[in-house]
């Protein structure tokens, strides 16, 4: 049986959505087309369409008006009752809200010329309170009850912030007055994150569905079985190396384990792996592809917004944290079977290297490309459309993957259902962000939360840490990433005296996090459902094997260093340290260390010596001075004192006896 990688049947881009019937699929289909044109006119400024591209705030009207309608047609009223047919009344929320878009876009010079979003006219006030609630509407269908209660009570937050308690009280707004705010100002709908979205994202989303529609998914898990297949539990090393490039493409932890786990977890259980183990790898491993440079989902850019910073800085950022967290999960994978002797798929069943790189070479070139664009002409914004041109003109003069009309047709529709969520929850949470803006909360809260620390840098970090974790359950990884850059990243960077990139991927990692923690777990439960395995017991496996994650942020939040930040000495000499301590980590929490063999051949003794490599291997890694109480010398020790000793004895326990343990079912 050959491993030929098939992902479109299981992509699971966008979940919930209509099949749409005769003619309304072109609706999505010619709303993606005219968007990517303008997005082109307005990113290489042109000149075709100046009409609307010459103003940002048309522009941008502009993008809402082509997207957000069409949530109302692509998803149902109430989830489960996805039926082909589109009811009369979502017909109509799509032509209400494509009129009140519609509105914005005709009169954005107005609305700037004559300072709208201070004093506006009736109508463009009642237009206002329309879009308001068709935002939220809209909010709720593509991003679930709970980031809609979210954004929607955050929106009203102004009306009454005068009679608010204490910390969270605010300058209160008219009920007219917050809705012209949220619709005609720079600070809300229009704020950082749809601005980061227009400017930097729908070029990447194009490149990322390109490359899944061109066969780049297909490519990259036959290439990492045919590297990585026939190696002491291959499988699961190919689930590393297969999630971490199928990040670069979908963004999504979800749409990771649909596409790479129906081929990685099969594999796996052939070779011995138990079901919530091989579920929990893949969960892992899909996580950690959506922080993956060198594309990182919408998150990244909307940071690099945030921070006025190129995105290849935060790109760059972001490989050190990235390929340690892989590290880890690899050293577990790799000691979990060599502990239980567990071996590789046979040679014959997979794919041959040579003729896997014959036909799939012009993806790697692809990437180059996007690579030396981003890294060293530093043109992110038009990157991704250069590299989405050259795939696409190869594509089609290889015989391998090239497209019909149907195949184009389906590029066009899966990237306008991926458009129309992200412009609807960007629109939702600028609301959240609009409010805190005009109440004044978002620079008093970073005091407040300062003074509830009592000014301890390390409090704050758990503080940020706990609340980026809880809002990455009920929220998307942007929506909670916009919240908290807002509201808490100020309070590290001021309080903290942190560095601010440092603290801005500190949140983005920390709201990852949910998706292999109980109870919520959503990428282990996916990866559970693949597997057949028991959903909580499949995110304990998945929260064990991703250990090192919960602890890499504290490791670059604290010497920036990690993040490639500062002299290339300190780099040097950081990066040595943390690799050490990541493979202590790993080895102690999978019970066996390499060039010692099982750390649990004592019963009782186990304990204590896993016990002392963890925190000897997070001494290690951990930067003594600043925030911590501890010197880097003092740590040093201290990881001497408690690794050498549990080395010594483990190192004893093994030769002087090693048993044979019976393969975990």
């Amino acid at each position: 049986m050959k491993f030929e990688a098939e992902t479109e049947s299981s992509r699971g881009q966008v979940s919930g959505v209509r099949d749409l019937p005769g003619l309304w699929p072109w609706l999505p289909r010619l709303a993606t087309l005219v968007l990517t044109l303008l997005t082109l006119d307005y990113v290489l400024n042109l000149g075709f369409f100046k009409l609307i591209t010459a103003l940002e705030s048309q522009f941008l009207y502009t993008v809402v008006a082509l997207m957000l309608p069409l949530v109302f047609i692509l998803w149902p009223i109430k989830t489960g009752i996805a039926s082909k047919r589109v009811p009369w009344y979502d017909l109509l929320l799509f032509l209400l809200a494509a009129a009140v878009c519609g509105y914005f876009v005709y009169n954005a010079e107005r609305i700037l010329d004559n300072g709208w979003e201070y004093a506006a006219p009736q109508t463009a006030m009642v237009m206002s309170f329309l879009l308001w609630v068709v935002v939220v509407e809209a909010v709720r269908r593509a991003g679930g009850w709970p980031l809609a209660l979210i954004c929607g009570l955050a929106s009203v937050y102004p009306i009454v912030a005068d009679k608010m308690p204490g910390p969270i009280q605010g300058f209160p707004s008219s009920p007219d007055q917050t809705a012209i705010y949220h619709a005609m100002s720079r600070e809300s709908m229009l704020g950082i994150p749809l601005q980061a979205f227009a400017n930097l994202v729908i070029g990447f989303l194009l490149f990322g569905v390109a490359l899944q529609k061109t066969g780049g998914g297909k490519f990259f898990i036959n290439l990492a079985f045919a590297l990585l297949g026939h190696v002491r539990g291959g499988p699961a090393k190919v689930s590393i190396f297969s999630s971490g490039l199928m990040g670069s493409m979908s963004g999504s932890v979800i749409t990771n384990v649909l596409t790479t786990g129906v081929l990685t977890i099969p594999a796996m259980r052939r070779v011995g792996i138990g079901r919530s183990y091989a579920a929990g790898v893949e969960a892992c491993a899909s996580t950690g592809g959506v922080l993956m440079p060198p594309v990182m989902g919408a998150t990244a850019f909307v940071m690099a917004s945030f921070l006025n910073i190129p995105y290849a800085t935060i790109a760059l950022a972001a490989v050190v944290p990235s390929l340690l967290f892989y590290l880890g999960l690899f050293v577990q994978i790799d000691a979990y079977a060599a502990k239980y002797q567990l071996k590789g798929l046979p040679q014959e069943e997979l794919p041959s290297l040579r003729q896997t790189l014959k036909e799939g070479w012009y993806f790697i070139f692809v990437f180059a490309l996007l690579i030396w664009m981003l890294f060293y002409l530093r043109r992110e914004a038009i990157a991704p459309f250069y590299a989405t041109a050259l795939l696409l003109v190869i594509n089609q003069i290889l015989p391998y993957q090239r497209w019909g009309w149907a195949e184009c047709k389906d590029f066009f529709s899966s990237a306008g259902k991926l458009f129309a969520e992200l412009i609807t929850i960007l629109a939702g949470v600028g609301l959240l962000v609009g409010a805190l803006s005009v109440t004044g909360l978002s620079g008093t809260i970073a005091n407040d939360l300062i003074y509830i620390a009592g000014g301890n840098p390390l409090v704050l970090l758990i503080m940020g840490a706990v609340t980026s974790f809880i809002l990455g359950i009920g929220m998307t990884v942007t929506a909670a990433y916009i919240f908290l850059a807002v509201a808490l990243a100020p309070a590290l960077v001021q309080g903290g005296g942190m560095n601010p990139l440092a603290v801005h991927l500190f949140i983005l990692y920390w709201g990852m996090l949910s998706f292999i923690t109980p109870p919520v777990a959503l990428g282990a439960f996916a990866a559970a459902t693949v597997a057949g395995s028991r959903p909580m017991e499949t995110g304990l496996k998945a929260m064990r094997l991703g250990s090192v994650i919960y602890f890499i942020p504290f490791l670059f939040v604290l010497n920036p260093a990690l993040i490639l930040q500062g002299q290339w000495q300190d780099i040097v000499i950081v990066l040595c340290q943390a690799l050490v301590g990541v493979v202590l980590i790993a080895g102690a929490m999978q019970g066996y260390l390499i060039g010692i063999g099982d750390l649990t051949v004592h019963r009782v003794l186990q304990w204590p010596i896993r016990g002392m490599l963890v925190i000897g291997g997070l001494a290690f890694a951990i930067p003594g001075g600043g925030a911590m109480p501890l010197d880097h010398g003092e740590l040093f020790m201290l990881s001497l004192a408690l690794t050498l000793p549990a080395l010594i004895v483990a190192w004893l326990l093994v030769r002087g006896g090693q048993r044979t343990r019976p393969h975990e079912a």
